[in-house]
């Protein structure tokens, strides 16, 4: 932890250099003293300090100055450092001054000038206000801290995005958390109402960033290192970092492009009970950090918040264009970008996302709504491991399905699981048709197909599971994909037993292989794939052993 500084205003240089003086003699080995010239200069280092989460331990600060006087310095500078011991630097006709600060801003102190011998008159005092400040002082947090609030969207995105990314932070609610509201005054009009503000150990700052932005900040692998690869695979779920682990261990060059954090869904999954291996189950987070440390192990690099914009074969390699215009080269690809949460099109949605209605965002938004109602969306199994992580900290929990039983979409022991939980209730045969809300989620009108009735309830958030759309956009004009947007490999490329003619090659196309030779696909973006965490991760090694067999044919 940095020094806790003592700061010593004043604008009589004479005196503010005997100050200092004093001052680093007796304290110095322990506190970071700064000077100031004036109250306006002092308030601007304060501001600095809070930034940098330094701590302040001492204001000693002389009354009469021109511009500001140390009364009203103090008085501003509380707001952000509550705890400071205050001391007033007074002649013997500014006393009435002094007791009326002791009454308005809770002066602690005030000391004639001068203090001459300072062994007498100086720092027994000091010493007794630095002992009560250090009794009662709170070590500060010292890494990334996120200024924000619960209904802003762009809070809610940098949270879920440094949290998918194993990225320690300390988030203060500028609303409700006091010491936030202390931060967010420190910024005075910079920040406007644009939120988030990240504010990183060095006290720098960023202000509602692009992902790109941040990643780079915090630093994040955002650039590839090399002009060419073996193997790139785009996309981080378990299909594209089984892909990456056995690519990198097999001695294969490889890069792994994600552009929101490696995980994919299942990284936002807050438990994965049946995942071979793991009897007391694991969560998504826990899963794609092992995943990657294992990753980087073998050497393959992953390159975060960068987006694939196109792809091009320029024989015999396959070239990648980046989001930031940088480009890869590579000999061969694996297409593992998976899917989404499906977002529905109903009225009022659009401007509540992020502030009350979250698709699959149970594990950074839960703890927010403890002792509320909220519903989730889906009968999945990723919507029965929400319901019940949510369970934790609602006061209720409200599944919402449109079919009649769990039983056709969700494994049993999740089914027993919710039976189980107290405070989770199944509406079944039930969807959402609209949600309403001033800046927040406030209600949601539930249609029960059954009795085409509807009603609407209050609710404080709505969990979406539900859907699954393929990220294929980028590879639409380039592999054969399926009506839904899948994409087709192997023998899906048949047709009627016959190559479809966008296969011109003289061999039959291996198992995960695309109509394009050498970009296979791997996961749920797969069609006919099974959706599920095991089986992804078995495609992403099929894939590295179809990419041996076709460098031996190149």
């Amino acid at each position: 932890m940095a020094k806790p500084v003592i700061l010593a205003v004043d604008d009589e240089l004479q005196v503010l250099n005997a100050i200092e003086r004093d001052l680093r003699r007796q304290f110095g080995s322990n506190f970071r003293i700064i000077k100031a010239v004036s109250g306006q200069e002092a308030l601007e280092t304060v501001h600095q300090l809070k930034r940098r989460q330094t701590p302040l331990a001492l204001f000693l600060v002389d009354q009469r100055m021109p511009d500001m006087s140390g009364t009203e310095f103090l008085l501003q500078a509380r707001e952000l450092y509550p705890d400071a011991r205050k001391i007033l630097l007074t002649a013997y006709a500014d006393t009435q001054a002094a007791i009326t600060s002791i009454n308005t801003i809770g002066l602690n102190y005030y000391l004639l000038k001068p203090w001459d011998p300072p062994e007498l008159n100086l720092y027994p005092i000091l010493e007794d206000q630095l002992s009560d400040w250090a009794a009662s002082a709170q070590v500060p947090y010292e890494g990334i801290r996120v200024l924000g609030t619960l209904w802003s969207p762009t809070s809610h995105q940098v949270k879920d995005f440094l949290a998918r990314n194993q990225v320690p932070y300390q988030y203060l609610d500028i609303e409700r958390n006091p010491e936030g509201k202390r931060l967010a005054a420190s910024f005075h009009d910079e920040a406007d109402t644009r939120l988030p503000i990240i504010i990183l150990p060095d006290g720098s700052y960023l202000i509602n960033p692009l992902p790109l932005e941040l990643a780079e900040k915090i630093g994040l692998q955002t650039q590839a290192t090399q002009p060419f690869y073996d193997v790139a695979i785009i996309g981080g779920g378990p299909a594209g970092l089984a892909a990456a682990v056995y690519a990198g261990s097999e001695g294969l060059k490889t890069v792994l492009i994600e552009k929101e954090a490696p995980g994919g869904q299942a990284g936002t999954s807050s438990r994965i009970d049946n995942y071979l291996g793991f009897p007391n189950g694991l969560s998504g987070a826990d899963l794609a950090r092992r995943a990657t440390v294992q990753a980087k192990r073998f050497g393959v690099e992953i390159i975060t918040a960068q987006e694939v914009t196109c792809l091009r074969i320029e024989e015999p390699n396959r070239l990648i264009c980046l989001s930031d215009g940088a480009q890869i080269s590579c000999r061969t690809i694996v297409i593992s970008t998976g899917v989404t949460v499906q977002k529905p099109d109903i009225p009022g949605m659009d401007s509540l996302i992020g502030a009350g209605v979250y698709f699959g965002a149970a594990f950074t938004e839960a703890a927010n709504y403890r002792g509320d109602d909220v519903f989730t969306v889906g009968g999945g199994n990723s919507a029965g491991q929400g319901a019940v992580f949510l369970s934790g900290y609602a006061k209720t929990v409200t599944m919402l399905v449109r079919g009649s039983s769990l039983t056709a979409s969700m494994s049993q022991y999740l089914i027993e699981q919710i039976e189980a939980t107290q405070n989770i209730r199944v509406e079944f045969n039930s969807e959402i048709v609209a949600v309403s809300g001033n800046g927040r989620l406030e209600s949601a009108t539930i249609l029960n197909r059954s009795t085409n009735e509807t009603g609407t309830l209050p609710a404080s958030a709505v969990f979406y599971f539900i859907g699954a759309v393929p990220h294929t956009d980028l590879v639409k004009d380039l592999v054969e994909r399926d009506n839904a947007g899948f994409v087709l490999t192997g023998p899906d490329l048949m047709l009627q037993g016959k190559r479809l003619k966008s296969w011109t090659i003289k061999r039959d196309p291996f198992l995960l292989e695309t109509s394009v030779p050498g970009i296979f696909a791997a996961g749920d973006v797969r069609h006919s794939s099974l959706k599920r965490v095991a089986s992804a991760v078995g495609e992403g090694a099929i894939a590295v052993q179809l990419i041996h067999q076709y460098l031996k044919t190149v």
